[in-house]
């Protein structure tokens, strides 16, 4: 282990409670323990991860143990599941950013490297984003319908998979779900992951299971682009809660981060100039947004944050519709971009 490693699981083990906050915000402080159901931030008290201790070895801070399932680990362990981060680079860089540590400066040496072809998750996502079907007349297209989105997305971005594999936790078969498949892409439109979102057999709610969604592939950075961004843009967490903002603002750039975990870290477009954070009503959520508007303030960026009055935009949409969500989030856009609200 690496110098800068341990240093890291030093830094994360003093911040323990910080971490469980932030990773695990269905869990809650038990004595000098951090109590949850299990990795997948289920309520309940099977897995706890200890607060106290030293910063190493044997008892020490930010150690967690799940007494149902046996598993144990460090809250490296812990981030790399909740964020669905593979590359161990990448979660070195997501530990930095919760703990507001600077990422390394990399030498400005041109060093000639070979192409590399993409790693197996990002191949097998963009195998499974190939064989899926477009949204139109699909069971995906029937549960947007469902959370009250009527605007057209583009097949670029959301699409349908009649039979997509789905194992619970303790399942040793995997299961042939319909889903919701999303592209996930970077800054030049390349298919970096997709998330999946598995449905019922009719397709009117998420399926009755206990991982409804997942996503592979190469995330960090990376966003569901709904639409393209220009000098403003929208970004928020789930693909639900950003069309609900695109059904009330068709003309606004949004983008989905997918998680809290992912939202503070999402690279931001050149030339941007506005940026509204859609925020999820929750601390994990509430503390993304802040780290997101750190990093675009510091590049010169305006933002400002649109606040929901339901836990998020689609329960708005949901529960008030488009004209109701359209006046409330005119109260919060800049006047430059209130135009955007009536085309």
């Amino acid at each position: 282990m690496s110098l800068e490693t341990t240093d890291l699981l030093r830094d994360l083990s003093q911040n323990a409670e910080s971490v469980c906050r932030y990773y695990l915000p269905a869990g809650r402080r038990k004595g000098s323990y951090w109590m949850v159901g299990d990795l997948q931030n289920n309520p309940g008290r099977s897995l706890f991860v200890r607060l106290t201790g030293p910063t190493s070895g044997p008892g020490a801070a930010g150690k967690f143990t799940d007494s149902a399932t046996g598993e144990h680990g460090d809250l490296l362990d812990i981030i790399r599941e909740r964020t669905g981060i593979t590359r161990f680079p990448d979660l070195l860089a997501e530990a930095r950013v919760h703990l507001g540590r600077p990422q390394p400066v990399l030498p400005e040496v041109p060093v000639q490297r070979a192409t590399k072809s993409p790693s197996g998750t990002v191949e097998a996502a963009s195998r499974l984003f190939a064989a899926s079907l477009p949204l139109a007349g699909s069971l995906a297209e029937v549960y947007v319908r469902t959370r009250g989105i009527t605007q057209t997305v583009p097949s670029s971005t959301l699409r349908f998979h009649p039979k997509c594999w789905h194992r619970d936790e303790g399942q040793t078969k995997p299961v042939p779900r319909p889903a919701m498949i999303a592209a996930v892409t970077d800054g030049a439109g390349a298919l970096q992951g997709v998330h999946r979102t598995w449905l019922e057999p009719d397709g009117q709610d998420k399926a009755a299971v206990d991982t409804p969604r997942r996503a592979m592939g190469h995330l960090l950075g990376n966003a569901v682009r709904i639409a393209l961004a220009d000098q403003t843009l929208v970004l928020g967490e789930g693909i639900e809660t950003m069309l609900s903002v695109r059904e009330t603002a068709p003309s606004l750039p949004v983008w989905a981060a997918l998680s809290s975990g992912h939202l503070g870290a999402v690279l931001l477009p050149d030339g941007l100039q506005r940026l509204y954070i859609a925020i999820d009503r929750d601390p994990a959520g509430q503390r993304a947004a802040e780290r997101l508007a750190a990093r675009a303030k510091d590049a010169g960026i305006a933002v400002r944050v649109l606040e929901p009055q339901l836990g998020d935009f689609n329960d708005d949409l949901r529960a008030h519709g488009v004209e109701a969500m359209r006046q409330h989030l005119a109260k919060q856009i800049d006047l430059e971009d209130q135009h955007r609200l009536t085309i």
